[in-house]
């Protein structure tokens, strides 16, 4: 009894099942498409920062793609560096 009452007092901080988007070229190699904005847009927050690993659930590796990514698509207007919610 005292063990469960001692696991209701902790939560869970498990990292969120995210829909992974990297591509796999024909050589075997993984990488994140800076073209891909719809799937792009969703590794944002609302106010159009990217979002931690903790949230993407990505690799370290996969995290820097996808910044990369991310950080192209706006330099070529295909995605907004900031939210135009006002």
């Amino acid at each position: 009894m005292a063990r469960e009452e001692k696991n209701d007092k902790f939560q869970s901080f498990a990292r969120p099942k995210a829909a992974k988007f990297t591509r796999t070229s024909k050589s075997g190699v993984e990488y994140v498409d800076y073209k891909d904005t719809e799937s792009l847009r969703k590794m944002l927050s609302g106010n159009g920062k990217i979002n931690s690993r903790k949230r993407t659930g990505a690799t370290a590796m996969e995290q820097r793609m996808l910044a990369k990514a991310i950080k192209r698509a706006r330099y070529m207007a295909l995605l907004p560096y900031v939210s135009s919610a006002m």
